[in-house]
């Protein structure tokens, strides 16, 4: 299955909302004119999946045809599972860049700890590779992808020129903005912002109890440098992202705590 390519750039793309999704396929559509594409993403919808992996079922791959001159293959696995294993079985050397979405909807602030489509990123920083996450502030499958296709192709082509230090991935949001209206690009940070959320509580038909997440986004961070500040200002944000959690600024302290 080893997919030998031509000297361009090799790019992999993947995301968590399926092959056939608009964002992936605008996506795959930008980088077709940049290098030498393969898709390697999830057969059905895996938004929310986080850095989850298959590990108690078996995966199957499928080769499909869809328009373009990129090669194609739908995984029945997570977005995770599809970089690990384009890169053990698909690809016959490691790409120069992983790109994942576009997502239907942002991932910024702490969504990018709940989102497929970073966590496929952070995959591929994980194995030393140059990674970019696109999301559109646009749910709506037919959300217009165009206007974020200049952007998108610029910074793709500023990282395959100026590779970014090992470990580090870019989490990218762009707001649903035509081109012209949208101010620039901005490096941020991640806000501080989380989810309010509850339990909606229902009865089905036969009496038995059911429920639906529901909640809303607070936003507390009222720095202009954070991302969800920066995207409500009309700025696509660009967060570096690394998959170290490691608390480093606690680690003295909490030695001296714990062996004091």
């Amino acid at each position: 299955m080893k997919i030998k390519m031509t000297n361009r750039p090799l790019i992999l793309v993947t995301n968590d909302d399926g092959i056939t999704a608009p964002g992936i396929r605008n996506l795959v559509n930008f980088m077709n004119e940049i290098g030498d594409v393969v898709v390697v993403a999830p057969n059905s919808p895996q938004s929310g999946k986080g850095h989850a992996i298959t590990i108690n079922s078996t995966l199957t791959i499928e080769e499909i045809q869809l328009e373009g001159p990129q090669k194609d293959f739908s995984l029945s696995g997570t977005p995770v599972d599809c970089v690990k294993f384009a890169l053990d079985k698909v690809l016959d050397r490691k790409p120069d860049l992983v790109v994942s979405g576009i997502n239907h909807g942002a991932n910024s602030s702490i969504n990018v700890i709940y989102s497929g489509t970073m966590s496929a990123a952070v995959e591929a920083g994980v194995e030393g590779l140059q990674a970019i996450g696109f999301s559109l502030l646009d749910f709506a499958w037919d959300a217009d992808f165009s206007q974020s296709k200049e952007f998108i192709q610029t910074l793709v082509k500023k990282v395959l020129e100026n590779p970014l230090p090992k470990g580090i991935v870019l989490n990218v949001n762009i707001p649903k903005l035509k081109k012209e209206e949208i101010k620039g690009i901005k490096v941020c940070r991640q806000a501080h912002a989380k989810w309010e959320e509850s339990f909606d509580e229902r009865v089905n038909p036969h009496g038995k109890k059911y429920y639906w997440l529901t909640g809303y986004f607070n936003n507390i961070d009222q720095d202009e440098n954070a991302d969800e500040n920066a995207l409500a200002d009309g700025y696509i944000s660009v967060v570096p992202v690394k998959f170290d959690l490691t608390a480093h600024e606690y680690l003295q302290e909490l030695g001296e705590v714990l062996n004091g």
